[in-house]
């Protein structure tokens, strides 16, 4: 009998269970912010009418749904635990060189797709992965993710999980969203198609598959090289 094998089970099994157990009370206090979001939203909108629309709905199992103006954030949470590749730079940090079992991590990932994309049942659309939460088994937390997002990254052995850092997060992805735009397409990436694509696509109601960068390199929103999303 290998009881130090069997004790490595144990001790990996009860991590990542520790793990999973700090990003699943992380997805459930992200429901309350978005409905929060939402009730806030409302409330703002009556003393200032607007005919833009903000609304939360939870799509049950592991997606988050936040709708506003034209777009979508879908916010997923994994259920397994991943392990921070060795070549991340952030395995460089004293916090993770002390106790290497730091580096695994739950994840939410944070799309952002166009509302018209469900609305029109658009499905070769694109959605864009603008940022990621991980959490490790000792609540704390980083991000990898663009512009807004990304300034918290570097300090994770500094940031407990909250409620407030959540709203931040999301208020973040809010306000990239709301600035991320709708580019036009490269002409010559468009500029062609036949007709059975036209009268196909017609009658669904779709033209050509539509994101906000679709025909450019993701990093021509950004005046520096992507980060590391």
């Amino acid at each position: 009998m290998n009881k130090e094998l069997f004790q490595e089970l144990i001790d990996k099994s009860e991590m990542e269970a520790e793990i999973l157990k700090h990003t699943k009370d992380a997805f459930s206090t992200l429901k309350t912010v978005l409905s929060e979001t939402e009730d806030a939203y409302k409330s703002f909108n009556k003393k200032k009418p607007s005919a833009t629309t903000l609304e939360y709905n939870d799509l049950k199992g592991n997606e988050l749904e936040l709708t506003f103006g034209g777009d979508v954030l879908r916010f997923a949470m994994h259920s397994n635990v991943f392990l921070i590749p060795r070549y991340d730079p952030i395995n460089n940090t004293p916090y993770l060189r002390e106790d290497s079992e730091r580096g695994y991590c739950g994840v939410i990932n944070i799309y952002n797709f166009l509302s018209d994309s469900f609305k029109y049942k658009r499905y070769d659309d694109i959605g864009y992965l603008i940022g990621r939460i991980l959490i490790n088994k000792e609540n704390r937390y980083f991000i990898q993710g663009k512009r807004e997002l990304s300034r918290y990254l570097n300090n994770f052995s500094e940031n407990p999980l909250s409620k407030k850092s959540l709203e931040e997060m999301v208020h973040s992805a809010m306000s990239y969203t709301i600035n991320f735009d709708l580019l036009v397409p490269p002409y010559d990436q468009v500029k062609e198609v036949s007709v059975l694509y036209f009268q196909t696509t017609m009658e669904n109601s779709k033209l050509l598959p539509t994101g906000k960068r679709l025909g450019f390199r993701f990093a021509a929103d950004i005046d520096n090289p992507p980060e590391n999303v």
